[in-house]
């Protein structure tokens, strides 16, 4: 009796900085039920050197592309972090251009939070520790990251990504990455351009994960 073949499916993997990131993708991919399949890793932090050695090490059987998300308020901050950015923004540059799988870096500034704000209709700019306490009705910035249903907050009432991404501009990002896509090849092709000068405005390329993911 022969032994039936499991096939194994085309997945997108998605490095996020923390709880909050990887809470909102992991419900959005539970409701959105995409073709391709969505695996997150939690970096808990740790820098961009974390970002880095585990990008470099993580295996590529079967991914489509690999989605880094970062903050970019450790680069602002640190001399040295910004220095680590560069060396991660350049690997990553470096796949692309060799044709192996993509690697699409993905840098909200001044992090995920202020990048959440934006889904709701009141966020004005205000300071976002104040805000997510109160209009979003969390007792502080920590609950709200660990809140494991943040997806559907941020989705419901009037709040939504669609409007989060109206108000991104793409001339404020620091890294803007090109994509060429060949749904039945399941290729993805990937040239960026940043500019450093930009990594201190508000704002992200994250429209680029959104975009991707949803062409499949």
């Amino acid at each position: 009796m022969s032994r039936k073949i499991r096939e194994t499916k085309k997945n997108f993997k998605v490095f996020c900085e923390g709880d909050t990131e990887y809470n909102y993708i992991d419900e959005m991919r539970r409701q959105k039920r995409f073709s391709i399949a969505i695996k997150q890793v939690n970096m808990k932090g740790g820098g961009y050197s974390n970002f880095l050695d585990q990008v470099k090490t993580d295996g590529t059987m079967n991914c489509l592309a690999k989605f880094i998300i970062i903050d970019g308020d450790r680069a602002v901050a640190e001399e040295g972090e910004k220095k680590i950015l560069r060396e991660l923004l350049e690997y990553c540059m470096l796949q692309n251009q060799s044709g192996r799988v993509p690697h699409v870096l993905i840098v909200d500034y001044p992090d995920f939070e202020y990048i959440a704000c934006l889904h709701t209709p009141k966020f004005k700019g205000q300071d976002v520790a104040q805000y997510i306490v109160k209009e979003l009705g969390y007792k502080s910035v920590d609950e709200f990251k660990a809140d494991e249903k943040v997806y559907n907050v941020l989705n419901s009432n009037g709040n939504s990504s669609d409007l989060m991404l109206s108000l991104l501009r793409k001339d404020n990002c620091f890294i803007v990455n090109e994509y060429h896509i060949k749904k039945k090849l399941y290729e993805i092709k990937i040239s960026t351009v940043y500019d450093w000068e930009k990594l201190g405005r508000k704002g992200s390329n994250i429209n680029e994960f959104f975009e991707i993911i949803n062409r499949f």
